[in-house]
């Protein structure tokens, strides 16, 4: 049944001229499938570089808003509607706005994960890897960053600025990846680094010999000379990690398992390309707003 699906979606692929991207976070399956497997900002540029007319994301909504606001010409589609976000869903454009009032002279930072209309509504978009340059380069004191607590905290600790920090967090990496689990782990495993990502509290950021992105992470099991690596995020990045790395070990938080990440089925995939449906598309006015955020971001890194 499986190798029937894939055979189909091989099929529609080529017969809609598809590009099938995969964030990091995805089940074994779904990645295997993947012409791109990597972080929501590469997919979505690697897809913006593409000469294909759809671009089926295997992530979460926010992820599939950026692929069509970089490439607004092609159709986008997320297998599943309710593959949400979180830590995107605890801000809102009316709660910026309220905010920036607060604080006239900040300017506003905003994480990459959050959806097209708060990426609109800020001065510049970031992600966990180039967040603490961004902030560094920016004109004044005062930053407000949204929506995740977790990687304002880190950045604030890093840089010379007032950083107000959004009450956002993803539930995942804050609650899932706890102080308890990690040193359970290092204890079990002494010989093992452990890397962290920047979404996840600062207790557990203090413990890593690396804090960095899924990107990151990616990089590092496959450049570092450690044999046994703690991977302090969402646990479905060590599928991928084990198939590039065959001869090193990788711990992962079992706990660390994010529901939404885990709705795209291959069915869902095949039936999204055959119907070409959910289609994900931002208004031209949001689209714009958001894609200066994002293009501030690249001129500044």
């Amino acid at each position: 049944m499986e190798m029937k699906l894939i055979d189909r979606i091989e099929e529609l692929k080529r017969g809609r001229n598809a590009v099938i991207l995969v964030h990091n976070y995805q089940p074994g399956e779904i990645q295997d499938i993947a012409d791109y497997v990597g972080d929501s900002l590469e997919l979505s540029r690697l897809a913006a570089a593409t000469d294909a007319a759809v671009v089926v994301f295997c992530g979460v909504h926010f992820m599939a808003e950026t692929a069509f606001i970089l490439s607004p010409e092609k159709i986008v589609i997320l297998p599943d509607l309710k593959a949400g976000c979180p830590l995107a869903d605890t801000i809102t454009v009316v709660a910026l706005k309220e905010k920036r009032r607060e604080h006239p002279d900040a300017k506003v930072v905003c994480y990459v994960n959050s959806s097209a209309a708060v990426k609109a509504e800020s001065d510049v978009c970031c992600t966990s890897a180039n967040a603490v340059r961004i902030v560094e380069s920016l004109d004044g004191e005062k930053v407000i960053f949204v929506p995740d607590r977790n990687l304002g905290a880190y950045v604030s600790s890093r840089v010379d600025k007032e950083v107000i920090l959004w009450d956002g967090t993803c539930p995942i990496h804050d609650e899932n990846v706890s102080l308890e689990q990690v040193t359970k782990l290092k204890r079990e495993h002494p010989e093992a680094r452990f890397i962290a990502h920047p979404e996840c509290r600062l207790e557990i950021l203090r413990l890593a010999d690396e804090v960095c992105g899924t990107s990151g992470m990616v990089r590092y099991a496959r450049e570092s000379v450690a044999g046994e690596i703690i991977v302090g995020t969402e646990a479905g990045i060590v599928y991928r990690l084990k198939k590039e790395n065959p001869g090193k070990t990788f711990y992962p938080i079992e706990t660390a398992v994010c529901p939404d990440m885990k709705l795209i089925t291959l069915e869902k995939i095949a039936r999204s390309m055959e119907t070409l449906e959910p289609r994900v598309v931002v208004p031209e006015d949001v689209r714009l707003g958001a894609e200066e955020a994002v293009k501030r971001m690249v001129e500044l890194v």
